[in-house]
């Protein structure tokens, strides 16, 4: 980790390439941190007046996780990806800004994407600078974001019990219906509360399955959305400027921009769960299936 003071006190935004390029594999191991001072030279820093920007909240959020899930890293994500969705009060379109995650795990928290995703002895370079789905940090938004219902962060907490609902089902554009994304997740908790083994294939299985569907099914026809509250988005964002930190104990609320229709949700469930039913499923080995190994 950098030293306390080469910490910025605001996020900013670092050039990809600029990662790409000081990224050594001694930094992918946890051996070496980054350049910290010459990369701040290639950053541009956020308005340092705009609260939601500021460092230390999530920093603290961060060193929190490492201490309380120091035994098994993977099972943070739950309990983070909410309460950074939180702090980091944003639109969809500023949270597209790769570079603001470039700067986030590079300069302001590559332990802790070391400590989360070193894998056989190596992090992933995707980890520091990648998709939405794989970079360290963005994944853990956008899973908040997208698997959040209105202001309600339980449905995320249950998306990242399995890690291949990251992994893979995140990736899938009909994910941004949010009647499909809830209906994965209830087909989810049939299968947990089924006690059905091997989470991972089944998730798996499932996203292909209601993929390749959606190619000729709409589901947004099938199981239309409420209209969303953009001006409650707005508002939970301005109130980042007097909002005290999230609670650690406590799920912290999202925008309340509206609630996914319940007859949408069953409606897709129940397509979904005959999907899953009739749907091959390709087995792995244990160590690959276990819902807390973080897979790519």
């Amino acid at each position: 980790m950098a030293a306390a003071h080469e910490i910025p006190k605001v996020l900013g935004q670092l050039p990809s390439a600029v990662v790409t390029k000081h990224l050594s594999r001694g930094i992918q191991t946890g051996d070496e941190a980054p350049p910290t001072a010459t990369l701040l030279k290639s950053a541009v820093q956020k308005d340092e007046t705009d609260a939601r920007w500021r460092v230390g909240p999530v920093r603290d959020l961060l060193v929190e996780a490492m201490e309380r899930f120091d035994e098994r890293p993977a099972t943070a994500d739950g309990w983070l990806a909410p309460r950074l969705h939180a702090t980091l009060r944003m639109s969809r379109s500023e949270a597209a800004d790769d570079e603001m995650w470039n700067h986030l795990a590079f300069i302001v928290a590559p332990d802790y994407v070391v400590w989360r995703h070193k894998n056989a002895g190596l992090v992933q370079s995707a980890r520091f600078t990648g998709p939405h789905y794989t970079q360290a940090f963005s994944r853990l938004w956008w899973a908040a974001e997208l698997f959040r219902n209105s202001d309600d962060y339980r449905p995320v907490e249950l998306a990242c019990t399995v890690q291949d609902v990251l992994n893979t089902t995140m990736r899938l554009d009909i994910i941004d219906h949010r009647p499909t994304a809830q209906a994965v997740l209830r087909v989810l908790r049939n299968l947990i509360t089924e006690d059905t083994p091997r989470l991972g294939d089944q998730v798996n299985a499932l996203s292909s399955a209601i993929n390749a569907a959606g190619s000729t099914l709409v589901y947004d026809v099938l199981a239309p959305d409420a209209p969303i509250d953009d001006e409650a988005t707005i508002e939970w964002i301005t109130d980042s400027q007097i909002m005290a930190p999230v609670l650690w104990e406590i799920l912290p609320d999202g925008p309340s921009d509206g609630r996914v229709p319940e007859t949408s949700i069953e409606t897709l469930a129940s397509m979904f769960g005959q999907m899953l039913a009739d749907a091959p499923k390709r087995k792995r080995s244990r160590h690959s299936s276990n819902e807390n190994i973080d897979t790519v």
